[in-house]
């Protein structure tokens, strides 16, 4: 792959952890080689079985299952916790739902062919169960960029947290010129939403309110 399309590739996928998710990849980042298993699903529906470009991970939290969802649900307030998402527009009215959309950027830096640009992605949730999963897909456009993805949510109750798994698909020509590449960056993308979705659902928040408390000692 030449430096430009290695490097749209990178810019592309470490913006997006769309999840901004590893079936059919043998590695990726540490601890989140392919599990076998079969892909994750919400109400049936999967991640896009033809994509060449697909990662699945996981990592248990020590919350309130109510609070993990509340945090990855409440899409309006992902810049607050998630530093790669700029901007998030709501395009519906109350909690998510089937059909409902969302309109999200996250800057991409320059390259030595291009000028830093956005990202704009169009998310639409297709399937969801309250605090149990949800999947939804949507494109993602920049200068030159183009990527199609399908990203499933799942959550579960287990001792002493929620075991939260993540998996997703891209497909698009700058992805599918280098299917490894691609993949392990998706991973990147993706093990890093994990790690703030984590950071905020475990910080200390106020008993009165239930936002978090920042400044504040456990």
């Amino acid at each position: 792959m030449n430096r430009l399309r290695r490097t749209g590739v990178r810019a592309t996928l470490v913006a997006v952890p769309l999840a901004l998710a590893v079936l059919g990849a043998t590695t990726g980042p540490a601890g989140a080689a392919a599990r076998p298993g079969g892909s994750l699903t919400c109400r049936g529906e999967g991640v896009d079985p033809a994509a060449a470009v697909r990662y699945r991970t996981e990592t248990v939290i020590h919350a309130p299952l109510s609070v993990i969802w509340k945090v990855q649900t409440d899409v309006r307030n992902w810049p607050s916790w998630q530093p790669s998402v700029t901007t998030v527009e709501r395009l519906h009215h109350g909690p998510l739902r089937p059909g409902a959309a969302f309109r999200w950027t996250t800057p991409v830096p320059a390259t030595p062919s291009t000028p830093a640009t956005s990202l704009t992605i169009t998310s639409t949730v297709r399937q969801i169960r309250h605090q149990a999963c949800i999947r939804w897909t949507g494109p993602a456009f920049g200068e030159g960029l183009h990527i199609d993805g399908v990203h499933v949510w799942n959550f579960t109750k287990v001792e002493g947290g929620v075991l939260v798994r993540t998996e997703e698909t891209h497909t698009g020509p700058q992805v599918d010129a280098n299917a490894p590449v691609a993949t392990r960056l998706l991973g990147e993308g993706l093990e890093g939403w994990l790690r703030n979705l984590k950071a905020a659902a475990e910080a200390p928040r106020s008993p009165a309110t239930g936002l978090v408390r920042t400044g504040v000692a456990g």
